[in-house]
């Protein structure tokens, strides 16, 4: 199959998309309305969904579009079969008249029409340009042959073919048959020797295709949920970029409409990023520039769409184990921060890179009873296009103070301040579980802790840390706490002395204003931590007396 995109937007040579097909309506439909919002609003790729009509009534289209536009795509690959729509030309004239020119529209056409009478091909040509003005193919000379034919027919926007990577020599035949596509005997006769090993199969059709140079510019991969072929082809296009792409922002920008001129995050979320656009989805304006009178009054309640953990019960106690002590807890933190755990409750992934530059400083804190669940260092003016703290536009410089978040207990906690005091330039958030704020902040305005300097820019601010959604995060944090205690059996110990660090701990969040000075954050801990290990020692030492 082919696809045509009728794209006044098509602005390079090759444009990637995460394509998802949606037929009748029900579960598949469902899931593929999901997956564009997830790409769209969490992921930050912009997708093409298919459009399938197979006994799809009228008013399923629509909420089709609507979802689709309401996700903040753009791209539509109308595929009708049957139903409401007779031809492909009815989908099109459809959907150009709800929506005018919202839509990038795709359409197939299929090269294999070359083989047909030359009055069945021409009517077909026809109808394709019908299509237009409102598949699969394995032999080349037949493709090129239709391009031409096609050309001549009138039909001038950009062509895309549709590539199947074949992953087996069954899969491939059972395909092939089902399509009635043509497959030159000199590619059956390079892979009939091989059909048993997939391997083999895989390699022998990527040198089909790589040698072969039909003048495309573009192309729509099948992948089929098997994404081997179609990565081993794209490497070797040398489509796949070897270094990775500086992003615009610290954190992937949404592609919803509403979201996309924004931004500005709090840093809570850095390591949820989903939780905080579902508990923010409802805002009419996002940050933009600054933080504050533009926001919306409030997060979205937790019982409004569940907190969870991303883990299966299995794959936590894998992760986790049973810990029978405080120290099996600080050793599981710290294990996280250093990269030999994958995961904890409160981030849904494994640490990021920055996070290797203070892993050792990071270790010691959980180890000296200050369990960490987010942080970022210090950084001074490294360019824009630094590979680990690296962000935005082109000879630019990033700064970024030092953060550290994490639950203490109120005694460690009380030492801590006592250093904290002592240095002006820190400033902290405390809350407990019921919602009990303290503060030693004199601004009610949020607190930039990542900004860029970028030439011809005002200055970029992305990540902050602000009272208003501490406290909404506050929730979220604790809830993870409790829904770990409740993956053990309600009376085991892992189960208690989880919920005892939960209902006992405090949520804190520190800040040090001198990004000049990388190390000062940590100097107040390691200080409270010592008086803490050694208070701990000397009371052992008399009740053991």
């Amino acid at each position: 199959m082919v696809c045509y995109y009728l794209s006044p937007h098509l602005k390079s040579a090759l444009r990637f998309y995460r394509h998802f097909h949606r037929n009748a309506g029900g579960r598949t439909s469902d899931l593929t309305s999901e997956m564009v919002k997830t790409c769209q609003g969490l992921i930050g790729i912009e997708t093409c969904m298919h459009l399938t009509c197979t006994n799809m009534p009228m008013e399923k289209v629509d909420i089709a579009l609507k979802d689709a536009k309401q996700h903040g795509c753009r791209n539509v690959l109308a595929l009708p079969v049957d139903g409401g729509f007779v031809h492909g030309i009815d989908l099109v004239r459809h959907i150009r008249r709800e929506y005018g020119d919202y839509f990038d529209i795709a359409v197939a056409g299929f090269p294999q029409h070359m083989l047909l009478p030359p009055d069945e091909r021409d009517r077909e040509m026809q109808w394709l340009k019908e299509k237009i003005d409102a598949g699969m193919f394995y032999d080349v000379e037949v493709f090129i042959d239709w391009v031409k034919a096609i050309r001549t027919a009138g039909i001038t926007i950009p062509i895309v073919p549709g590539i199947a990577p074949i992953q087996t020599w069954n899969g491939f035949m059972r395909a092939t048959s089902l399509a009635k596509t043509q497959i030159p005997q000199s590619l059956l006769n390079v892979l009939e020797p091989v059909k048993n090993d997939d391997e083999k199969v895989r390699d022998l059709v990527l040198n089909w295709i790589l040698k072969e140079d039909i003048g495309i510019r573009g192309l729509h991969f099948y992948t089929m949920n098997l994404e081997k072929g179609t990565k081993m082809l794209l490497e070797e296009l040398n489509l796949v970029p070897r270094v990775e792409t500086i992003k615009p922002l610290p954190w992937r920008q949404s592609l919803t409409p509403n979201r996309r001129q924004e931004t500005i995050r709090p840093i809570f979320w850095a390591n949820r990023t989903k939780s905080y656009i579902s508990r923010t989805e409802n805002w009419d304006e996002y940050p933009n520039g600054r933080f504050g009178d533009s926001r919306s009054p409030a997060y979205g309640e937790l019982d409004g769409y569940g907190v969870w953990i991303k883990q299966t019960k299995e794959n936590a106690l894998g992760l986790w184990g049973h810990p029978a002590s405080f120290a099996d807890i600080a050793s599981l933190f710290s294990r996280f921060c250093t990269a030999e755990l994958p995961a904890l409750p409160w981030s849904d992934q494994a640490a990021s890179v920055e996070t290797s530059v203070i892993a050792k400083q990071l270790a010691q804190m959980n180890e000296l009873g200050f369990l960490t669940i987010n942080s970022q260092p210090a950084v001074n003016g490294v360019r824009s296009d630094d590979k680990t703290f690296g962000w935005g536009p082109s000879n630019g410089y990033i700064y970024q103070k030092a953060y550290l978040e994490f639950f203490v207990n109120p005694t460690l906690l009380s030492l801590l301040l006592t250093h904290i005091e002592r240095d002006s330039n820190i400033t902290y958030y405390v809350i407990n579980k019921r919602g009990d704020l303290r503060t030693n902040t004199h601004s009610d305005g949020p607190n930039a802790v990542t900004w860029g300097v970028f030439p011809g820019k005002e200055i970029i601010q992305p990540t902050i840390v602000e009272a208003i959604s501490f406290m909404a995060w506050k929730d979220e944090a604790y809830e993870l706490g409790a829904q770990w205690a409740k993956l053990y059996e309600p009376d085991s110990p892992s189960r208690k002395l989880i919920t005892e660090i939960m209902e006992t701990s405090l949520l804190v969040n520190v800040v040090h204003n001198d990004f000049h000075d990388p190390d000062a954050i940590f100097r107040p801990f390691f200080k409270a931590g010592a008086e803490y290990k050694a208070a701990k020692s000397k009371s052992t030492a008399i009740n053991g007396h």
